[in-house]
């Protein structure tokens, strides 16, 4: 669907205004045309739009000079979505808005951090009515892909067939090739259901099982007390180190230059001094195991892991536009190009190394719907692998991880969903299959700021018909119809630790705010009195509390179930943060920390990375973005700091010792 022409549109009406400079001319901004405009100390612009109801909007900021802000605000003056990019000035920032009442709407336009000042471009790229068609509103979900960005594929599988396809913006920027629905691309950690079928149907080529220890196919792996078999490996419980977050703690460049390949992820284990758990009592997702894997398959095979997944998987099926890059260097004809948003724009991104088995999968919607096809008949490897690969494993205490073998299996408003998500550096893919009604889609991307809820709304364009929803209509507008008393909202307020990282949840005056440590605010969304949605994101949250008092933990479902507790309002600033200064040495990552005090704030200095920002949690533990996103410093007997446990997540616990101020 095209923007409307200006003139074609005389009921809708888009001037620019500066909120603080009275009698300043107001300015055209019509669809296609860029404007520049400079912000000054404290100044925020408004572009006021006056809309009829179920009208959409969206547009792009390139940030030249200056890193902002984006809001939207209602007729009613509350704040409906604001938009903030990450990475600062440069970076070209989409926005996006429907009006659900006619009236005046209001983009404003601010720097993101106070005081700063520069320039900026804003255009407006669509300008219409809402879609009325499931095509129309996938086309307004992607609506930041354009002939001159990045883009994308949108596809709806029936029956292991293409039945929709939609494709957006460039493969190539620098060849000008747009994307089509036979452009291969990356599908990253999606490539892990592949790698867990592989072992199934070795298992059921009676070649392994699946309860082998892994050191008997990779016997220079370290020896741990506790035995490590190849279904922990597929279940993401081994305790092994993940690969990746260990070589970002040590300085390493991984999401940048460095290359990896897979003997430095067999060095990465053998030089942890313990498991971080035993094996097949916890879940934390880990592409260690997912690299480890390759090698127990071609070890088995005499193949490499690429000739064999070839030669007996994508073949067979009929999948001739998919293949296993073994190397961020190997040549893949009429490929995606990855794509960043950096400070002076888009920027050609490769692909991380070693990430064969874990990601590394180069392929087209057209195979994707052939390998749904064959996880409803099990044609290749029979109902027995199909099986095997969608059961949850069981964890020792009896809980479920929704995880079977390289795919998570749960469940979306009342549909059975088999579902991955992926992400290299820049590629981003989506993948969810409801064997129900054997269908599904794939969303594939080469930019690494695709918006997160372009599967949520392609789920609900095509499917929604299907899922059984208690109020469809708080499903849909949840801040239509729920209101949350003010004594609710201030209960659920306050700070919450997942994983040593800060979730911190504040009262707006449109309600509730989410905040992780290092992203941007965004907005909680009503869809009941405990549950909410995050503005933007495929994830919601859910909120503990008893009848009476705050409430005392959190559950962010985002790729399972992450529970955070909430962090005591007390001692939140330490006495004496010089104590915590000094000079740090881990001997299993063979790096130093040099910890400073900045503006009275911990920094973590590091040769090859840094500044890092550490917020004060409690204690003796801080949190902060990554490569480190939790920190516990021990004392002795005495009460000196002697050094600290540091981690990221899946990367947990690893010793710095104190070795001077």
């Amino acid at each position: 669907m095209k923007p409307f022409a200006w003139l074609a549109c005389p009921f809708v009406l888009l001037l620019l205004t500066t909120a603080h400079l009275a009698g300043q001319d107001s300015h055209p901004l019509e669809p296609g045309t860029p404007m520049a405009h400079t912000l000054g100390s404290g100044e925020v612009r408004a572009y006021e739009l006056q809309l009829e109801s179920d009208w959409f909007v969206s547009g792009r900021v390139g940030q030249e000079g200056v890193a902002v802000a984006v809001a939207v605000i209602g007729p009613d003056g509350e704040e409906l979505q604001r938009f903030a990019a990450p990475l600062g000035k440069g970076a070209p920032m989409a926005f996006q808005f429907s009006s659900d009442d006619p009236g005046v709407y209001r983009v404003e336009v601010a720097a993101r951090s106070e005081g700063d000042e520069g320039s900026y471009r804003i255009q407006l790229d669509r300008f219409e009515p809402v879609a009325d068609t499931p095509e129309g509103r996938i086309d307004q979900a992607m609506a930041m892909f354009q002939d001159d960005t990045p883009g994308g594929v949108v596809a709806v599988i029936r029956q292991g067939e293409v039945d929709v396809l939609r494709t957006y913006g460039s493969a190539n920027l620098a060849y000008g090739i747009p994307f089509s629905g036979d452009t291969p691309t990356n599908i990253g950690s999606t490539s892990k259901q592949f790698t867990g079928f592989a072992l199934a149907l070795l298992q059921a080529r009676g070649e392994i099982s699946l309860d082998d220890d892994v050191r008997s196919y990779i016997p220079e792996l370290k020896e741990f007390d506790e035995t490590v078999t190849l279904r922990h490996l597929m279940s993401h419980t081994t305790g092994y180190r993940e690969y990746i977050n260990t070589l970002l703690l040590s300085g390493r460049q991984v999401l940048e230059s460095d290359h990896i390949d897979r003997d430095e992820v067999v060095a990465v284990v053998n030089r942890q001094p313990r498991l971080q758990n035993v094996p097949g009592t916890e879940f934390n997702y880990n592409n260690t195991a997912f690299s480890l894997a390759t090698l127990v398959v071609e070890r088995v095979t005499g193949h490499s892991f690429p000739e064999w997944m070839e030669d007996e998987v994508f073949e067979p099926l009929g999948m001739h536009h998919t293949l296993v890059r073994a190397d961020p260097g190997q040549v893949i004809p009429n490929r995606a190009e990855g794509y960043s948003p950096t400070e002076v724009g888009f920027r050609e991104t490769r692909d991380l190394g070693s990430s064969m088995g874990a990601g590394g999968i180069y392929t087209t919607p057209g195979d994707l719907a052939l390998w749904m096809g064959n996880l409803a008949t099990g044609t290749l490897g029979g109902p027995e692998v199909i099986r095997t690969l969608t059961t949850p494993y069981v964890l020792a205490n009896g809980d479920t991880t929704n995880y079977g073998l390289g795919l998570f299996i749960d469940e979306q408003e009342g549909l059975t969903r088999w579902q991955h998500g992926g992400s290299d550096i820049a590629h981003r893919s989506t993948f969810v299959y409801y064997p129900e009604l054997d269908a599904g889609y794939v969303v594939l991307s080469n930019y690494a700021a695709l918006p997160g809820g372009v599967g949520s709304v392609v789920a609900d364009a095509f499917f929604g018909e299907h899922m059984e929803r208690a109020d469809a209509g708080e499903a849909e507008s949840p801040a239509d119809g729920i209101h949350l008393s003010d004594a609710l909202l201030e209960a659920y307020a306050g700070r919450y630790e997942l994983s040593g990282m800060v979730i911190e949840i504040s009262v707006a005056e449109e309600g509730l705010q989410f905040q992780l440590t290092g992203q941007p605010s965004t907005a909680l969304r009503a869809t009941s009195d405990t549950t909410f949605t995050v503005d933007g994101v495929d994830a919601r949250v859910t909120f503990h509390a008893d009848e009476d008092g705050p409430a005392s933990a959190l559950t962010l479902h985002q790729a399972g179930d992450h529970r955070a507790s909430r962090i005591s309002a007390t001692d939140k600033t330490p006495a004496n943060l010089d104590e915590y200064a000094g000079r740090y040495f881990s001997e299993e990552l063979e790096t130093y920390y040099q910890l400073v005090v900045e503006e009275e704030q911990l920094v973590i200095r590091h040769r090859r990375f840094g500044p890092a920002l550490l917020t004060h949690v409690e204690g003796d533990r801080f949190s902060g973005a990554l490569p480190v996103t939790e920190m516990e410093f021990g004392r002795n007997e005495g009460g000196d700091i002697t050094g600290f446990h540091g981690g990221n997540g899946r990367t947990l616990d690893v010793w710095f010792e104190r070795v001077g101020g």
